[in-house]
């Protein structure tokens, strides 16, 4: 059962927080907004570092080996905080081959990773078989590497591009989602979160699924016994009561997902992962800062928190300049959330650092923050690239961040089983004896000039 909320509690006081550390006690939203606006970052950050060393020990923090294949850049969606997707017809749009993905896979495999993470647009051209067959080889080629790839957004087009069988929304993505499964699908992430209050959602991700349709379909996931995980994008347009009321959507559709489906086996959230919007390349950068546009009034509210409603009810037409103005958020603005994260979100696992988009260091730090995984050995990345991030790290220097940070590094899998923990001279890091030689290596990834390929698509080939 649920820990207990108790709102009418001072949530600023000592024993309080121990009761929530200790996973006695659940944080209400008024509660984590008061902690939010109120309490220190180096406050928060002890809390959160307290409840994390309380769910996984004071010694190992964890990392997996894997690659993120975007297998797609033709999207019909038209979310303004997207710098990768494609129409189509440019130049630089793109499907890979499956001979080009099972090489990719295969680079992983050579490295020692052990999952791969395959999102990709919502490309209109694509048939299900595609995907099946997909699925098919890889586990053929590749038995031992588990498939994390598809995410909530995709899997609504799919059931609005393929018209499966069903009456209603689960139904039908659930008759899709069994397929997948059947030909070598073994988990769902997270991707599209974003922020569910609609008015923001309405302003950010046009033509993607809304809230209910996110968290419908992972729950479809995991009653077929397949884990997932969840994200949240922050630092644009939300006010800081959306977050809270994000986290609250997924803490509430855990509780669901555990009393119903855990007895028989079924899935759940495992972790969650947080990261600021990367404004460069995207419409939605275009927005001006708060504080520095024509008329701003930096004496008042943000026009995000005149709109932000705890139970996500606020509506655009509160605030004139809403959606039209953005608080991008910075390190400590990233480790606040973060560390709200973790006592917030006392039914899930796992919480991951996102150094990819806050770099190696921030990353490390937020190991100290509620986070007890640096999350994944890079080798390729788009989408956040796109927005002009890049950072790329290897085992031996994600090995070395997390011992600097004064814990043990072990590589998982996405069960989070430990596969091998570097407690001895044997350890990536530790036979390192010339750090220089890391410093020029770069992130893989598609590369915009790549020609046009071919792709089997049923009986005939289509190009894109």
């Amino acid at each position: 059962m649920p820990a207990s909320i108790r709102d009418e509690l001072d949530i600023l006081d000592q024993a309080v927080l121990s009761d929530v550390v200790v996973g006695e006690l659940r944080l209400s939203p008024k509660q984590a907004l008061r902690l939010y606006h109120e309490m220190s970052i180096h406050q928060l950050g002890r809390w959160a570092d307290a409840r994390s060393r309380h769910m996984h020990g004071d010694h190992i923090r964890t990392y997996v080996i894997d690659r993120n294949i975007n297998y797609t850049n033709i999207c019909t969606a038209r979310c303004t905080f997207c710098a990768f997707r494609r129409d189509g017809d440019e130049d630089d749009a793109y499907t890979l081959q499956y001979d080009q993905l099972l090489a990719k896979i295969q680079g992983l495999v050579d490295i020692g990773g052990t999952q791969i993470l395959m999102q990709g647009g919502m490309n209109s051209d694509l048939p299900l078989a595609w995907y099946l067959d997909l699925l098919r080889e890889i586990k053929e080629r590749f038995p031992q590497v588990h498939v994390h790839a598809f995410s909530p957004p995709e899997f609504l087009e799919f059931v609005r591009f393929f018209d499966p069988p069903g009456d209603g929304l689960e139904k039908k993505m659930r008759w899709v989602m069994q397929q997948m499964k059947l030909a070598g699908l073994d988990s769902v992430p997270g991707g599209g979160g974003e922020i569910f209050a609609p008015a923001v959602r309405r302003k950010i991700g046009l033509g993607k699924c809304d809230a209910h349709e996110w968290l419908t379909t992972m729950r479809v996931a995991h009653e077929l016994g397949m884990n997932t995980s969840a994200t949240m994008m922050f630092g644009h347009i939300e006010g800081i009561a959306d977050r809270i009321h994000h986290l609250e959507l997924i803490r509430h559709w855990q509780d669901r997902s555990i009393a119903d489906f855990a007895p028989d086996g079924g899935g759940r959230y495992k972790a969650f992962i947080a990261w600021p919007f990367q404004r460069e390349n995207t419409p939605l950068g275009r927005c001006k800062e708060w504080g520095r546009g024509v008329g701003d009034d930096p004496g008042r509210p943000f026009p995000g928190d005149v709109v932000a409603r705890l139970d996500g009810s606020g509506e655009k037409d509160q605030d004139p300049l809403f959606g039209r103005r953005v608080r991008l958020a910075g390190s400590s603005e990233y480790l606040r959330t973060q560390a709200l994260s973790r006592l917030y979100l006392d039914n899930i696992y796992s919480i991951g650092s996102s150094w990819v988009t806050m770099g190696p260091h921030i990353g490390q730090v937020a190991l100290n923050y509620g986070a007890n995984d640096m999350g994944s050995v890079m080798m390729e990345e788009n989408v956040v690239s796109a927005a002009g991030t890049t950072y790329c790290l290897n085992e031996a220097m994600i090995c070395r961040l997390i011992r600097d940070a004064g814990f043990i590094p072990a590589q998982r899998d996405n069960e989070y089983n430990l596969l091998k923990v570097h407690a001895d001279a044997d350890s990536p890091d530790v036979r390192v004896d010339d750090w220089s030689r890391f410093r020029t290596q770069q992130l893989d990834g598609q590369q915009p000039d790549a020609p046009p390929v071919a792709l089997t698509v049923g009986a005939g080939e289509r190009a894109f």
